[in-house]
């Protein structure tokens, strides 16, 4: 079935104040689903290679905590699993909730919008991620009070206390990557992540080993790695001028923290909806450490959740594309509809004005 990318007037008004025949013929106005594939295909592909450059991040990651050794792989693991439950999914998963709201705003071209949305978005993660934080300085204990072994639970504090600058850099990427993705850039961010994760070998390799960080040089690494993919970014969309029509400046603190609440409802079930798919997944790490060799049990969960999760990286960008394309169809649709309207109705285009204030 042909996916209609445009409306089309179903009347047009005829000669003497008759309208004339229903416009059958549509098919220009259809394309194929080939064509809908391939234009799909088109944004999911570079998208798909971010995800797998991004997954070629946590291998690294993981091989460097077995080279350290099957305790720290297992308190490695552990607090990745752990940072993930309680940090990454709900930073990705309130970031979700952003996804309508940009592809809109982009779609209906009211710019002002998309750039208080994506303001809206950093602020709201920042928020979030203040007690993430606190939650992160206290993994020991916590690990420990839930029956985990004490030394695996010491090597996984480590780790998640280097990994607080973590959260500062991904309340910045994972809004600007929607934002970026609403408006079609997904090469440069495929690109920008490359770069990234080609220096995250050198910094492990310097900061585990060279420096003998150990585990907390695989977490310092990794926070720096997301903190260059954010600036990567950030240089690309100012040297590049990409965004120069869509970024209207920053707005006054007031206007960003007044629609805060609307944001609110949207991310909140969109990050209910995340967290549940990716705690169930995580979690398998966690209850590996009430097995009789924990340090063996956890280092194999935490390899083979690592190894498993490449299997996401195409659903989730073909996911993330049909939503963009969807809305900004549908979007398309409404305003096809709004033009037909207003030829067909005198007073249309003060009716459609105000329907679009309300909404």
């Amino acid at each position: 079935m042909a996916i209609p990318l445009q409306g089309k007037a179903q009347q047009q008004q005829g000669e003497g104040g008759k309208g004339g025949g229903a416009a059958d013929d549509d098919g220009d106005d259809q394309p194929s689903v080939a064509s809908e594939l391939r234009e799909l295909w088109g944004m999911a592909a570079p998208i798909t290679a971010r995800n797998c450059v991004v997954y070629l991040r946590a291998m690294v990651s993981v091989l460097c905590l077995g080279r350290l050794g099957p305790l720290d792989l297992a308190g490695g693991a552990l607090a990745i699993g752990l940072t993930n439950i309680t940090g990454h999914s709900v930073l990705f998963g309130l970031a979700s909730g952003l996804e309508p709201l940009c592809a809109q705003a982009f779609g209906s071209k009211n710019y002002d919008l998309l750039t208080l949305s994506l303001q809206r978005a950093v602020l709201l993660l920042t928020l979030a991620a203040l007690p993430i934080a606190l939650l992160w300085l206290h993994v020991g204990p916590i690990l420990v009070a839930l029956g985990q072994d004490p030394t695996i639970s010491a090597s996984a504090a480590a780790y998640a206390a280097y990994a607080l600058p973590d959260l500062a850099a991904s309340a910045v990427l994972q809004p600007l990557r929607v934002y970026l993705r609403s408006q079609g850039i997904t090469k440069p961010m495929a690109a920008c992540s490359a770069i990234a994760v080609a220096l995250h070998v050198p910094l492990n390799v310097l900061l585990v080993f060279g420096l003998g960080f150990g585990v907390r040089g695989v977490a310092a690494a990794q926070a720096l790695t997301n903190t260059n993919m954010v600036l990567f970014l950030l240089a690309y969309i100012r040297w590049s001028r990409a965004c120069d029509a869509t970024w209207k400046g920053w707005a006054r603190p007031a206007a960003v923290a007044s629609g805060l609440a609307g944001l609110v409802r949207l991310a909140v079930p969109s990050c209910v909806g995340v967290c549940l798919e990716w705690w169930w997944y995580e979690v398998v790490t966690v209850l590996a450490g009430y097995l009789p060799n924990p340090a063996a049990a956890v280092g194999a969960a935490g390899v083979l959740i690592q190894t498993t999760s490449l299997m996401y990286t195409v659903p989730m960008a073909l996911a993330a594309c049909v939503s963009t394309r969807v809305r900004l169809s549908s979007l398309t649709n409404l305003i096809c509809t709004n033009h037909s309207y207003q030829s067909l109705h005198p007073n249309g285009k003060k009716k459609i004005k105000v329907l679009h204030q309300d909404s």
